[in-house]
């Protein structure tokens, strides 16, 4: 090789060496630029390629009865999901997810190619279908933990507890109106991907301080089983439209049982229509009919100088006020206040109202808590309807006096006579009776509340007296009476108003309420059926119902019997009507 080939050639070697080094010099330089000026952009822009924000909701607490009886749980559960920027085969994938599912291919195809970076494919789904998904091992599914509502007892108290959606939140009842306790708090952590987009690395999932609250209801099982069977059997019997039955304690206001028919899953609540979700006891008013007669009786001992013992004429069973006309069912004579309830005597009853005035019967009903509401912790809850007294004429006095032109609900009723067996104190009525924690130690205590006196305890003696003929031979609620056991009632029939505002013949409402035993209260019972068929008196469909339950839950509390009062129990077909 000539010194003239050697030089160009080492000439060349500096010109790529100088070309190289200057190219390195210059991504150096734009690194450190890059480095030293955008350095910290940069690094969050590569973590978030890599790193993603995971949220989770603490676990929802758990819902008890009074006795520690599971009523609603989470359990976990796995979602599926995809992101369809990493979908490599979106036909194929939508065909055999379409298999799994039992949906359409085109509809599975939708989710694959939608332009959303996350796209549910199922909540909750079953441990067969995650199996199924996790074995197609298809590029952009993901498996999602997450936490489902179950009901243990299916439809048992199922408008009492209600019941969550997809995303956890209550919907209906308890589980509604007690939603901020129950719901666990929302927490993020923060997870890592590989290039295929898979989780590698992430931080733990929400701890137990995440969790939500346990409620302790007032319910007890026992006595909603109860009550259930009972106002089922009576509802198929008599083909009603639907049917309610309250069980409380009078000293306490504590619901021990609340029972609807129909009731319905609450693990299937889509299954049915909407109406049947509410909790019609607390939610829906209706005219109380003949029950309303205790509180007129209350008013007249209360107000006036009229005594148990006080005469009215009732006509025959025909009564003019006005241009109306009041009917009895049975045709009566001269009869004693205390008789006018046992036989359930709409004239007396007018007659009574009459005596006592409109401000001093609407005061006493007001003080026994109708027209307002009772504040019971369950969503939605009626006032009821009761008019200003001013706004009263002469024929409006008599018709409330035996119940019609006037609406209630089932807890203000319940409530209303169990004052009564309270010695006259209103008690509010409570559904739930403690809030915990994770470790049951209680947050938050709900205690018996005195709403106010509504009658004087002497007066409310007297009204238990009068109450206990009601199931005395010739009563109308002689189907009510207790073995063992002495008890109080009174029996309702009233009839619907019609979408005219006009009252149905044909359409009724029966009910039965009452409280055992009559010495000592501990439970008030309220059955009320609407729109049977056939037979339509409180005395023959709701009595019936208030003695099965009544007996129940006194056994089932170990309430000692009192052999002596069978006597009450004679001639039970001897019974009026009411």
């Amino acid at each position: 090789m000539n010194a003239a080939k050697s030089k160009f050639i080492r000439l060349r070697i500096l010109i790529v060496g100088l070309t190289f080094a200057a190219g390195f010099a210059v991504i150096g330089g734009k690194a450190l630029l890059l480095q030293l000026t955008q350095g910290s952009w940069l690094s969050q822009k590569a973590s978030g390629q890599v790193e993603e924000s995971v949220r989770s909701v603490g676990k929802r607490g758990t819902i008890f009865d009074r006795r520690g009886r599971e009523m609603a749980v989470s359990v976990d559960v796995t979602s599926i999901a995809v992101r369809p920027a990493r979908v490599k085969d979106a036909d194929a994938s939508a065909r055999e997810l379409a298999g799994i599912f039992k949906r359409p291919a085109e509809e599975m195809k939708a989710k694959f190619t939608a332009r959303k970076p996350f796209v549910w494919i199922k909540r909750q789904a079953t441990p067969k279908e995650v199996e199924a998904v996790r074995g197609l091992r298809a590029a952009g599914i993901e498996f999602v933990s997450e936490t489902s509502r179950f009901y243990p007892n299916r439809n048992l108290a199922a408008h009492v507890v209600g019941f969550t959606g997809m995303d956890g939140k209550g919907l209906e009842g308890v589980e509604f109106y007690y939603d901020g306790h129950l719901r666990g708090t929302d927490t993020s952590s923060w997870g890592r991907r590989d290039a295929l987009g898979n989780r590698f690395q992430s931080e733990p999932p929400a701890d137990e301080a995440a969790s939500g609250k346990n409620l302790i209801l007032t319910l007890d099982q026992g006595v909603q089983f109860a009550a259930e069977t009972a106002l089922n059997e009576a509802v198929a019997a008599t083909r009603a439209r639907s049917g309610m039955a309250v069980v409380m304690e009078p000293q306490t206001g504590a619901i021990l049982a609340l029972a609807l028919a129909p009731a319905f899953n609450p693990n299937a609540y889509e299954e049915v229509k909407k109406p049947l979700w509410r909790n019609r006891a607390v939610t829906d008013p209706f005219e109380p009919g003949s029950t309303l007669k205790i509180f007129v009786a209350a008013a007249a001992l209360e107000h006036t100088s009229l005594s148990p013992k006080t005469t009215f004429d009732c006509e025959n069973g025909t009564y003019r006020i006005g241009r109306h006309t009041v009917h009895d069912v049975h045709r009566y004579g001269v009869l004693s206040l205390a008789d006018i309830i046992k036989y359930s005597s709409n004239i007396g009853a007018a007659k009574i109202g009459e005596k006592v005035g409109p401000e001093k019967l609407h005061q006493t009903l007001r003080l026994f808590g109708f027209g307002e509401r009772t504040g019971i912790d369950s969503p939605a809850e009626t006032a009821g309807v009761l008019m200003a007294a001013r706004k009263w004429k002469e024929i409006d006095v008599a018709a409330i006096s035996f119940g019609h032109g006037v609406s209630v609900s089932a807890v203000q009723l319940i409530s209303a006579v169990a004052a009564i067996a309270n010695d006259g104190v209103l008690m509010k009525p409570r559904i739930v009776q403690a809030i915990t924690d994770r470790q049951g130690q209680v947050l938050q205590q709900f205690d018996p509340e005195p709403v106010r006196q509504a009658v004087s305890p002497a007066t409310a003696r007297t009204l238990k007296g009068i109450m206990q003929t009601v199931m005395l031979p010739g009563g109308t609620g002689t189907q009510a009476a207790l073995e063992g056991y002495t008890a109080c009632g009174k029996t309702g029939t009233a009839r619907k108003v019609d979408e005219n505002g006009q009252y149905a013949s044909d359409r009724h409402v029966a009910s039965f309420v009452g409280f055992a035993p009559a010495e000592e209260p501990r439970v008030a019972v309220l059955v009320v059926i609407d729109e049977p068929k056939g037979q339509i008196y409180g005395g023959a469909v709701a009595a019936p119902v208030f003695r099965k339950i009544a007996q129940s839950t006194l056994n089932y509390l170990n309430v000692p019997p009192r052999p002596t009062t069978d006597k009450l129990r004679v001639a039970r077909g001897d019974e009026g009507q009411g």
